[in-house]
């Protein structure tokens, strides 16, 4: 038997990123508390030498390696990019929060590092398997990043909650998936979309499978009706963890889609397009009017994610380069908003207090101008207000859905959006029109955490006023 040296070249990034995760993990161990910074310092620099060598082995051309099951590609480079710097940036937000907490100890890191290697996979799957090890690594990893706090009864039953329902989710992914083996005898995406489109394939079979992997799809997404587990693990978690959850695992959402409803099932998108639209209305309806009810910023938040996952699935139902171009675009909008939001969050919370109710961000205005200004900038493009990055988000995305003649679909994704502007502009109102408590403190952080939320803030801004280069690049990623 032949065996094939895979071109170990193309993953490069992940392996250094699995040697850095484990150095650091070493290195933590011979450092006192007031070292620990050396830490925070050596996971920016894996992250900083993970984005230049995926930028050095882009070559522009598909590339496969590891007997198929890994691919290099145009989608992955641009999504690897993406979570390097959301992953950075929400290093940077967190360390203050958790120094503040005598949380700051280098199993964040560490943690926070194997859970992007496992976005990584996810990312470069081109195999059933390499999916299912890819987010396997990426969910352990987040199991213990929500319990991270051992001390807050809160945080443990949220990582438990988390545990049980995401165990369950991974248990019908992978019951789907080796349906899907078991009658197309390959694990190899291509190969399986190849016999899926087959006349001759059993059909009924595909379908059950669609469903099992649909489920497990719509449960990372986090979409209703598959969407309990949110709410409860948002609020429970150190913020700096939801902060972390928010962001770039949406990003991998939208990947392992791609890769398993397009790649695999793309000539089963007549079956899993319907699905995914009663997912879509569903989550437009729970997300927007359930966030109304809301009192808690985080629980108010984590329904806003519901809500924007249910407009990201229309993009891809649409079935469509243009769909699935609109919808990358939404995904990366999204988690620059969602960084902004939970940011401003943490900037406002300080030792022995977290800024969790919507009421401490009343008068944010007259404590900090420009940070409420920031603050106004992610609610805006949230709500899809123009000119912000979130308008012309929403706006691909229906125009995508118009495009296919669905535009009882658009119709209904704008009535929502209508009614999930209410609670945005309410935030915006704390902030402007409401005077601040008399025990209100004035905000402290960093200067680097500032640059970053200033910079966070700002590029919504600018991908609002122009849109064009980053969908420009969504286009040609996808095609």
């Amino acid at each position: 038997m032949n065996l094939e040296m895979p071109n170990l070249m193309l993953v490069a990034p992940e392996l250094f990123v699995l040697g850095m995760a484990c150095l650091v993990l070493v290195v933590d161990l011979f450092l006192t508390d007031a070292q620990r910074g050396f830490t925070y310092l050596l996971s920016q620099v894996t992250l900083l030498g993970a984005f230049l060598l995926t930028l050095w082995i882009h070559s522009g051309v598909a590339r496969h390696t590891f007997g198929g099951s890994f691919v290099s590609d145009d989608m992955s480079q641009l999504l690897k990019l993406v979570v390097y710097v959301l992953t950075s940036a929400v290093f940077v937000y967190s360390r203050d929060y958790l120094r503040d907490r005598d949380l700051f100890k280098g199993e964040y890191f560490v943690l926070g590092l194997f859970g992007m290697l496992g976005m990584m996979i996810i990312i470069s799957a081109h195999s059933l398997l390499t999916v299912y090890l890819g987010l396997e690594l990426f969910s352990l990893s987040l199991y213990a990043m929500v319990a991270f706090d051992r001390d807050s009864i809160r945080a443990s039953e949220a990582a438990m909650k988390y545990f049980v329902l995401s165990a369950l989710a991974s248990g019908t992914l992978l019951y789907g998936l080796s349906l899907l083996y078991g009658v197309t005898g390959t694990l190899d995406m291509t190969q399986v979309a190849t016999l899926a489109a087959h006349p001759a394939s059993d059909h009924r079979v595909l379908l059950l499978a669609l469903a099992f992997v649909l489920v497990g799809v719509a449960f990372k997404f986090g979409a209703a009706p598959f969407h309990m587990w949110i709410p409860d693990v948002y609020q429970g978690a150190p913020t700096s963890v939801t902060l972390y959850l928010s962001v770039a695992p949406k990003v991998a959402a939208f990947a392992m889609a791609v890769r398993l409803l397009v790649d695999t099932l793309g000539p089963l998108q007549a079956s899993w397009g319907p699905m995914l639209m009663v997912l879509a209305v569903l989550s437009l309806a729970v997300g927007n009017v359930i966030a109304i009810a809301q009192t808690n910023i985080k629980r108010m938040l984590a329904y806003s994610t519901i809500a924007h996952m249910g407009f990201l699935l229309l993009g891809l139902l649409a079935g469509t380069q243009g769909g699935y171009s609109a919808a990358l675009f939404y995904a990366v909008v999204y988690a620059l908003m969602s960084l902004g939001a939970f940011g401003v969050v943490i900037l406002l919370s300080r030792a022995g207090f977290e800024a969790e109710e919507l009421d401490d961000f009343k008068g944010l205005n007259q404590r900090s101008p420009w940070f409420a200004f920031m603050m106004l900038i992610v609610m805006f493009s949230m709500a899809g207000v123009p000119p912000t990055a979130g308008f012309y988000a929403k706006l691909a995305v229906l125009r995508a859905v118009v495009d296919v003649h669905q535009s009882w679909l658009a119709i209904v994704a704008v009535l929502f959006s209508l009614i999930g502007a209410f609670y945005y502009l309410r935030v915006v109102k704390l902030m402007y029109f409401d005077a601040a408590e008399e025990n209100a403190q004035p905000l402290g952080s960093g200067l680097e955490m500032r640059l970053v939320l200033s910079a966070n803030g700002l590029l919504l801004l600018a991908l609002g006023i122009y849109p064009s280069v980053l969908l420009a690049l969504c286009g040609v990623t996808i095609g």
